[in-house]
């Protein structure tokens, strides 16, 4: 049996959470969708750990894992703060979410093309769409000025695509 598909099974339902995390946002189930972004955390954290654990790292499994990721944690996030709050600012608040999606995508592809081991450049899209998700989590829980939302998103925003270096755990 060859099990070197498994890891991109890991990867796939990550994309999986991600598609359903903007479905359940389209039906106004927040706290669904922002759920969905954080299990998907937890497939993608697991997905590379599996494929060198079964010597099955690719490049193809690379560029799968981007894709995934880009819609789990830069789009997901991103259609859900807009229709939670964002929508609110009006044509500012549409910036401010297609800038975080953009964002996460150039961080992306920097990340495949640069070959950096020890450390990240910018903040991982995995992280800023997984802050994004508990910080909706937890407005559901306390009150978050709706303000906080696009300077977080702005933030999260530069901080994808500076060049900070970021301590790989």
């Amino acid at each position: 049996m060859n099990i070197k598909f498994i890891p991109s099974l890991f990867t796939l339902s990550n994309l999986l959470l991600g598609i359903t995390s903007l479905i359940f946002t389209m039906e106004d189930e927040y706290i669904i969708s922002a759920s969905m972004i954080l299990l998907a955390m937890i497939l993608d954290a697991m997905d590379g750990r599996v494929a060198r654990r079964l010597d099955a790292t690719s490049t193809f499994g690379k560029e799968l894992d981007s894709l995934a990721d880009l819609v789990s944690f830069g789009v997901a996030p991103a259609i859900l703060v807009y229709a939670l709050e964002l929508k609110s600012f009006g044509p500012a608040g549409l910036i401010v979410c297609i800038a975080f999606a953009l964002c996460g995508a150039i961080r992306l592809a920097r990340f495949n093309v640069l070959n950096v081991s020890d450390y990240f450049i910018g903040v991982p899209i995995t992280a800023a769409g997984s802050l994004v998700a508990l910080i909706v989590l937890i407005g559901h829980r306390v009150f978050i000025p709706p303000m906080v939302y696009p300077v977080l998103m702005v933030v999260l925003s530069y901080l994808m695509v500076s060049n900070i270096k970021v301590r790989k755990y």
